[in-house]
């Protein structure tokens, strides 16, 4: 047997005791920072650390940062740990304009409301007022305008109905750039179409089209009017096919009373 290789128990026993030191010496010291981090802890809940300094609401732009807060759990002074997520969350959501809301911590006493809003379609005139209309078909009433804006289609003659419904999907389906370039939409009921509309163009162009296809047909627009002299209005005609047909000018109007005096 190769002595080189035996341990002696008189060797083995100093080793064992400085593993068994260094052993209790990191439990002492996981213990007396658990302990003092127990104690930081209590600090902390029972201090105004822990009390709600600062809200901040991002992403809203139909809605101020004071309606959410007041439609929410949330208020300055309260505990940062009493705020329910989920429930906070479920509760602004219900709001009309909120499509969906994040509420989040931020250490030691900060709350962040991070908000994405329902896009805003059209504006409907009802009367002397005019209210905007979002994507879920939610018209806010509690938002009265007192101009008429030029940033999305001014709607007139439409009731709450589903006729109106239908348009707000018809509008969501369009390319913004289209959707931008119409200034009025107003409902024209026919006995032939009880759907048929008259939109005025910000390119100072007509068009008459019918819900029902409207999306469809009216993605065409700007090609059909790059066709068209800019410097002669009229009627684009999308009900059916589609074809221009010009305002008849003071001239037109002057011969033709003419031909039929003559």
């Amino acid at each position: 047997m190769d002595k080189g290789k035996i341990v002696s128990l008189e060797e083995r026993i100093p080793k064992l005791k400085q593993h068994r030191k260094k052993k209790a010496n990191r439990r002492l010291v996981f213990l007396l920072s658990l302990f003092f981090l127990l104690i930081l802890s209590v600090i902390y809940f029972q201090s105004p650390l822990s009390h709600v300094k600062k809200v901040e609401v991002t992403g809203n732009v139909l809605t101020t940062s004071e309606y959410i807060l007041e439609n929410s759990d949330i208020s300055k002074g309260m505990n940062v740990w009493s705020v329910k997520k989920s429930e906070t969350e479920e509760k602004i959501e219900k709001l009309p304009e909120i499509k969906e809301a994040n509420v989040k911590l931020k250490l030691p006493n900060s709350i962040r409301v991070e908000l994405k809003e329902y896009s805003k379609e059209a504006y409907l005139l009802k009367g002397s007022s005019v209210y905007a209309i979002l994507e879920n078909g939610e018209i806010l009433k509690s938002q009265k305008i007192n101009t008429i804006p030029n940033d999305a289609p001014l709607l007139k003659g439409f009731k709450e109905n589903e006729v109106l419904k239908e348009m707000i999907k018809e509008l969501e389906n369009l390319p913004d750039a289209v959707k931008q370039s119409i200034s009025e939409l107003i409902l024209v009921p026919k006995k032939t179409d009880p759907y048929h509309i008259t939109l005025y163009m910000n390119d100072g162009f007509e068009v008459s089209a019918s819900i029902r296809t409207f999306s469809e047909k009216m993605v065409h627009y700007p090609s059909i009017a790059s066709q068209l002299d800019p410097e002669r209005k009229g009627v684009i005609d999308l009900e059916v096919g589609s074809y221009f047909k010009a305002y008849e000018t003071e001239g037109e109007k002057q011969d033709e009373e003419n031909e039929s005096e003559g």
